[in-house]
């Protein structure tokens, strides 16, 4: 999902006819003053900040976001709104980068980065993993998803909301859900409610799973097939000697355990370097 204002879709900047929203990049426009109002006020960009917006679409984040930034990164990979950009904003003042955010290098930009954007529905979690794979260089992160999304990403153990999703971005941020974004703030209008939330690093020291693979893999296994218990999911890895030694109980399920719980239990697989594993 990308962004635009009231009255984008009847100008017509450098003499462009009015955009249409295409379904294959998950496009629908923001056109709230009100909410691009909040979620600028959210951000709460400084002058030098080192920020980029990824999907700004016909630029309703992208304009007062520049009232208040020397200079704006933005990631689009729509040409016909890249060249929209490029007549109304000066490359001083904004660099595109052209392509699809799933394949863009966030690091490239340097530490102390500001990410921002309104994400394609469709790809929103592939998106969410990719960026925490740079978060060791991310300040913070402010994001509007399906509300639905966002709920997974802050929910808490013991509901059905809770899952791989969650524990592994609770793993890497502290995230924040902020407030709620009504269909008819866009066009066209999704059919479900939008939210915004704010994501910030947890400091690498906060961050205790050994291997960091190893942890990842072990939430995904347990989510696998949620409903049974954790002695069937996990029984490849995790031996009856180890849950007695987690003093976790086997007969729970996935979603009854909090992130610390999985932390544990792939450290417990992959222990420091020359200690080695117990039992």
């Amino acid at each position: 999902m990308t962004e635009g204002n009231p009255t984008e879709g009847s100008t017509k900047p450098g003499g462009m006819k009015p955009h249409v929203a295409r379904k294959r990049f998950g496009q629908n426009f923001l056109v709230s003053p009100g909410i691009v109002a909040k979620i600028v006020a959210a951000i709460h960009p400084q002058r030098n900040d080192t920020l980029v917006e990824i999907g700004p679409g016909l630029g309703a984040l992208t304009e007062p976001l520049l009232v208040q930034l020397d200079h704006l990164h933005v990631v689009e990979i729509d040409r016909d709104l890249i060249a929209r950009l490029r007549a109304r904003f000066p490359p001083d003042r904004l660099t595109i980068h052209e392509g699809d955010a799933l394949k863009f290098d966030f690091a490239s930009l340097g530490s102390g980065l500001r990410v921002v954007g309104n994400l394609p529905y469709n790809i929103s979690t592939p998106i969410l993993f990719h960026l925490a794979a740079s978060a060791g260089g991310v300040r913070d992160m402010h994001f509007m998803l399906q509300r639905e999304v966002v709920e997974r990403m802050v929910a808490a153990p013991g509901g059905s909301e809770y899952g791989r999703l969650s524990v592994m971005l609770q793993y890497r941020f502290e995230m924040e859900r902020l407030f709620l974004v009504p269909p008819g703030a866009f066009n066209p209008a999704p059919k479900v409610e939008s939210a915004v939330v704010r994501m910030t690093p947890r400091p690498q020291e906060a961050l205790a799973a050994v291997d960091a693979s190893l942890f990842a893999e072990v939430v995904k296994t347990a989510f696998s097939q949620r409903r049974k218990m954790l002695r069937n999911t996990l029984r490849e890895r995790v031996g009856e000697e180890d849950w007695v030694k987690l003093e976790i109980d086997p007969r729970r399920r996935a979603e009854e355990l909090t992130v610390g719980d999985y932390v544990r239990i792939a450290n417990c697989l992959s222990p420091p370097p020359g200690r080695p594993k117990e039992g």
